[in-house]
């Protein structure tokens, strides 16, 4: 279930990711790989499909390879089911996470409360929803009390920590993931 081995992958992002953590443009990675730029484009908005030579081009002028490019791809379609079953059984405090694998956004549902005095920062944004209960989460320097239905934002690099003031409170956590490079754009050169 939820298995899309079978879907063609979108290898679009991985390049333009690869691209701008290399903080090249279009016309660098086109003069390295002596494809054209509107070509790049065109596989960067998935309008066009690389061949394996064009794509071991492509690879080389990202310092990378082809296989690597492939494995950071996404799915082109993608639809898995989590199942709750059995939640209510655990023992609280329990996280649970609400999307398998490895995306581009990470989502946990934290019931009961967690090590209230530890501190955390993460690198990229994320959202925290209130299911049911009441959280209070501290954020540069700054308490915020949090309601079933209340959600706050936090934008990366900010450092937090947070506790739940009622009993079975549950708190979804939806984040961009790690390996996403989620920074501010540059301008265009």
């Amino acid at each position: 279930m939820g298995d899309h081995k079978e879907q063609p992958l979108r290898v679009g992002a991985a390049v333009r990711r690869r691209r701008r953590a290399l903080d090249l443009t279009l016309a660098v990675v086109a003069q390295r790989s002596g494809l054209s730029v509107p070509f790049l484009s065109q596989i960067e908005n998935e309008r066009a499909r690389p061949s394996q030579s064009s794509l071991e081009k492509v690879a080389d002028a990202l310092r990378t390879t082809a296989v690597e490019l492939l494995a950071a791809a996404d799915p082109a379609c993608s639809v898995d089911v989590v199942r709750a079953e059995g939640a209510e059984q655990l023992p609280e405090p329990r996280v649970r996470s609400l999307v398998r694998g490895h995306h581009q956004m990470h989502a946990s549902e934290f019931t009961g409360d967690h090590d209230a005095g530890r501190e955390l920062q993460f690198r990229n944004d994320q959202l925290m929803y209130v299911a049911d209960g009441a959280v209070e989460i501290e954020a540069e320097g700054r308490a915020y009390r949090l309601g079933r239905g209340d959600t706050l934002y936090l934008t990366g690099g900010v450092r937090h920590r947070w506790r739940a003031t009622v009993a079975e409170t549950r708190l979804i956590v939806v984040a961009v993931a790690e390996h996403i490079e989620a920074v501010r754009d540059k301008p265009r050169r």
